[in-house]
């Protein structure tokens, strides 16, 4: 049985015409995948056997972190689709223990990124394995990601705590858009299991971020923090975006992944308006520019938008991009493009122009550089000034599974 379906064959999918150099496209980046992570591995000994890589520091050395930092779960990731797509036996070998050192995650309870932490790597390697013990863990996770969910609120706690970057106060119920992207691992063990409240937890909470988090232009909210008495939101702010009433561009890329992802979980068609709403809005701006992959926030030091005191989003002025937020769309409106009547052709075409976007020289390295990343150009956060123009291995996950997503189309159309 399939993890995950990549996107629907219909009947504007079985029209899509391909051209055999895209072919040659998927194949040449992939063969560059394979060798970036090959020289990875290389640096990443076993001295370091519980670190993973992140990024890159200010002298090019790639930086490490713990499996409970939120994105230990990419590189294993990456390992898996490569290896899918190249049939790299060394690979497969690679990528099978780099995520079996992930496995005491299943009982992680502190933060809520348990879906980018497991289901990519053990979600990834149970899809192309089929080994029962990468389902149990799989499982065993949702019900620990499941303890940080509340009724009341109807939604997953992300932190324990934010700190608001106007200084005034703590939240101790925030919720971030992010969190969209942990409810393909509820599904995932509703599935499984037969057990339905994994299902519950994840379309409520769905539910709340359409209501709270989605602004009626379909622009998204970072940060959604709610009082656990009432169930009542009691703010709205950004963390890693430019101001509270701005739009986050990464975080209008998990929106549209999430939402797309939910429909195809639920075929809710109140999802995929979402999805759609937002897919557009992204899409649509008028200061997206032109190759679509985006400045870090779309409204970074434009009039009517302020930082908090705090934020180091006041000491900055250049326009960096954000290659990461671009790959996550594209892989997103490959899939959206399955389901989106009428719209198939504009999602598709604008996944292909940003895959082609990150594939050119301006954001992908050259081969055994930028820390033997894939992509350069990416924004962690601006606000804690950190992560600000560097390679980041989640930027290299989406890449990587756009271009898979990419060759299945192509492979059904050629």
């Amino acid at each position: 049985m399939k993890l995950w379906t990549y996107f629907l064959v219909t009947t504007g999918l079985l029209a899509f015409t391909a051209d055999r150099s895209e072919d040659d496209f998927v194949k040449s980046n992939f063969s560059f995948a394979q060798q970036q992570l090959k020289l990875m591995l290389r640096e990443t000994g076993a001295e370091k056997a519980l670190t993973f890589p992140r990024t890159i520091n200010a002298t090019g050395k790639m930086v490490l972190t713990n499996m409970y930092d939120w994105t230990p779960g990419f590189f294993p990731g990456s390992l898996w689709y490569a290896y899918e797509y190249t049939k790299d036996s060394k690979l497969r070998q690679q990528a099978v223990a780099w995520t079996e050192k992930l496995e005491p995650l299943k009982d992680f309870t502190r933060h809520h990124d348990l879906g980018f932490m497991v289901y990519c790597s053990y979600g990834n390697a149970y899809r192309l394995t089929g080994n029962t013990a990468y389902r149990d863990i799989l499982v065993q996770a949702a019900r620990s990601l499941s303890t940080r969910f509340n009724e009341v609120t109807g939604s997953i706690k992300s932190w324990n705590v934010f700190k608001s970057w106007h200084g005034n106060r703590n939240y101790y119920y925030p919720v971030i858009i992010d969190n969209m992207m942990n409810l393909e691992l509820l599904f995932f063990a509703g599935k499984v299991t037969g057990d339905t409240s994994f299902r519950h937890i994840a379309v409520t909470h769905a539910e709340q971020a359409m209501k709270n988090q989605v602004r009626p232009d379909y622009s998204s909210w970072h940060v959604v923090c709610y009082d656990t008495i009432t169930g009542k939101v009691e703010g709205r702010e950004t963390a890693q975006g430019y101001a509270d009433n701005s739009t986050w561009a990464r975080g209008q890329a998990w929106g549209i992944y999430g939402f797309t992802m939910v429909y195809r979980e639920t075929g809710d068609p109140r999802f995929l308006r979402t999805a759609e709403g937002m897919a557009d809005w992204f899409l649509d701006h008028s200061d997206l520019p032109e190759d679509k992959v985006p400045y870090w926030d779309f409204n970074a030091n434009q009039p009517g938008f302020t930082p908090g005191i705090n934020s180091n989003a006041n000491k900055v002025t250049g326009r960096y991009r954000d290659a990461s937020a671009a790959a996550i769309t594209a892989s997103a409106l490959f899939e959206l493009s399955g389901y989106a009547k009428g719209k198939e052709d504009k999602y598709r075409k604008a996944a292909i122009r940003i895959l082609h976007s990150l594939a050119s020289s301006a954001y992908r390295a050259p081969a055994g550089k930028n820390g033997n990343f894939l992509l350069m150009h990416s924004v962690g956060s601006i606000p804690h000034n950190t992560e600000i123009d560097v390679p980041l291995v989640y930027a290299d996950y989406y890449f990587i599974e756009a271009l898979q997503r990419y060759n299945h189309l192509l492979t059904r159309a050629l």
